[in-house]
């Protein structure tokens, strides 16, 4: 008589589960949220200078856009974090339609939705050139998006810019 040492098909089917899960990287999530990060401007063209006067901070930013077909959305309240932890809260009301976008820049200047524009009013970068991970939270503290780049994997073009959902 031979004695089957097999686990139930159920441990199976579950630890490959489990497997599988564990295997996803994070930016592959995808969470329940119209808006998201539509691509990042990482690296500023040009030699990087964080000086408020005549630096490039301004060229490096995040887009951020309302993929619904039918809901406006209002920025305010949402938080953008990197893996350092530096951070950037919409203070103020920025309405995105259906389909629009906003681009937030580095450095200072004057914020517009009709140049679909916000300044963080900081003149330090906050991705850096080589990897980071960019974090999207709604006003609740829920996720909205969030992506990790490196350089060497995400820019193949090497123009400093990395598009995510289009």
């Amino acid at each position: 008589m031979r004695i089957s040492r097999t686990l139930p098909v159920a441990a199976v089917v579950a630890a490959a589960g489990v497997l599988s899960l564990a295997a996803v990287p994070a930016q592959a999530a995808e969470y329940s949220s119209a808006l998201k990060v539509k691509g990042v401007q990482y690296d500023a063209p040009g030699r990087d200078s964080n000086k408020c006067s005549g630096g490039n901070t301004a060229a490096e930013y995040l887009t951020i856009k309302n993929y619904s077909k039918t809901a406006k959305v209002n920025l305010k309240g949402y938080v953008v974090k990197d893996a350092a932890g530096n951070r950037f809260t919409f203070t103020k009301s920025h309405t995105l339609e259906p389909g629009d976008y906003i681009k937030l820049r580095g450095g200072r200047g004057t914020d517009s939705d009709t140049k679909n524009v916000v300044y963080r009013q900081n003149c330090n970068f906050i991705w850096n050139n080589d990897k980071d991970t960019i974090y999207f939270y709604k006003p609740s503290g829920a996720r909205a998006d969030v992506h990790s780049y490196t350089k060497k994997a995400n820019d193949r073009d090497g123009n400093g810019y990395i598009n995510y959902h289009g």
